[in-house]
């Protein structure tokens, strides 16, 4: 059984020396990672999440306080049962602000890469991904949907001088070449660049600096881009566990601790599609399946329950991003539906509209597009006008607004 972090926490070990330790282990794998592009293989999945939380702890002793704080909160949501989220509740919902910053053309992502990047994201957390059918036997008894699901709000766009970024976060301001985070409070700030040193991406832990506070992933990451191996848009999954409070799987340390129950001690990192079982440790077999391992994408396809109520947690009463939680509860309670998403010809808003309702449609600017044309009788929006990409629809009651995003094919 593996050990708890508050079991050594106990012991009096300092927490901040703990993670700084297991980061470095992390820095000492990643530096020795090429720099790769285009369709050319990365050898290697390469996550930079704990070398930027030791970073960010050497620069504020607090925050390894905040972060026990987190734990404690973490374990008294996991041991209780009747604060655990289930099937049958309605999912928190995430808005996303996505920045592209781009130096060249082909990082600047299209609108449909950044649609197909939110659905894989809904998709491996709602276990509704396809190949969640090839989890092994002894671990589909754990694999579980996560109960929480992600909308695109807003894309920014931004061209950039800078030819690719590091873990140094300059990606996130926009004086250092990147893009301010909008409102991090309230939207999962994701950035798409490019990076450097064979980084695919990192995200920031629930207890860091709202300023810093994300994910980024390299541009060529998302579903159908250029990093072979690592182009289904897993990369994002993967950062996104880490924003929401999880660890690497193996511990980032030998036969290291993960701080979740159901999930097995394991020696270290799993690369490529390695062959089930490969045991160590002394499990059953490795869950290189799991979204936090650093296998290829398409053998990467499940969570835990466990890691299901370790991410959940961080939006429970006194949870690092309850806020969040407690603003996208309520959009998610109003919202109104649009199908079909994506549409060619029509969009239909699935509640009934007043006389004096009021429809418009923006592009990903805030540019009102006019070719759109709202049809209060049959409550359909015709779009046919449109060019191909991704847009905003508003709808006003005149008493409150509610916003969605859908595509145009």
């Amino acid at each position: 059984m593996k050990k708890t972090f508050y079991a050594f926490a106990l012991l009096g070990l300092s927490f901040g020396t703990s993670l700084t330790a297991a980061a470095q282990g992390t820095r000492d794998k990643e530096v020795r990672q090429p720099v790769v592009r285009g369709g050319e293989e990365l050898p290697e999945r390469s996550c930079a999440s704990m070398d930027v939380l030791a970073a960010q702890m050497a620069a504020d002793p607090s925050l390894g306080q905040r972060m026990a704080n987190i734990e404690a909160h973490t374990r008294s949501f996991v041991a209780n049962a009747a604060g655990r989220r289930t099937a049958n509740t309605t999912p928190i919902t995430i808005p996303v602000v996505v920045h592209v910053v781009y130096n060249t053309a082909a990082q600047n992502v299209s609108d449909q890469a950044i649609a197909n990047q939110i659905a894989v994201l809904n998709q491996d957390f709602s276990k509704t991904n396809a190949d969640a059918s090839l989890t092994p036997g002894i671990y589909a008894g754990v694999a579980s949907a996560v109960n929480v699901r992600f909308t695109l709000q807003q894309v920014v766009r931004r061209q950039t001088r800078t030819s690719s970024f590091s873990s140094n976060d300059a990606v996130k301001q926009t004086k250092r070449g990147g893009s301010d985070p909008v409102l991090p409070s309230k939207y999962l700030n994701l950035w798409v660049c490019n990076l450097s040193g064979g980084l695919l991406g990192y995200a920031q832990f629930p207890g860091g600096a709202p300023a810093t506070d994300g994910v980024v992933v390299l541009y060529s990451s998302l579903p159908n881009g250029t990093a072979a191996n690592y182009n289904l848009g897993r990369t994002a999954t993967h950062e996104v566990g880490h924003w929401l409070n999880l660890r690497h799987i193996w511990g980032d340390a030998t036969c290291g601790n993960d701080f979740v129950g159901d999930t097995p001690t394991q020696q270290t990192s799993n690369g490529g599609c390695p062959a089930f079982p490969k045991i160590t440790c002394n499990n059953q077999g490795d869950m290189s399946m799991n979204y936090m391992d650093y296998t290829y994408d398409k053998c990467m396809y499940m969570f835990t329950a466990g890691q299901a109520a370790r991410m959940e947690a961080v939006f429970a009463a006194g949870g690092p991003r309850a806020a969040m939680a407690t603003t996208t509860a309520t959009t998610a309670a109003t919202k109104t539906a649009v199908y079909p998403n994506p549409a060619t010809d029509v969009l239909n808003i699935g509640v009934r509209t007043s006389e004096h309702a009021t429809v418009t449609v923006y592009d990903i600017h805030g540019q009102e597009m006019r070719g759109a044309r709202f049809d209060a009788a049959t409550g359909q929006v015709h779009v046919e006008g449109l060019n191909k990409g991704l847009y905003r629809i508003a709808i006003t009651d005149g008493q409150q607004v509610t916003q969605q995003s859908f595509v145009k094919e």
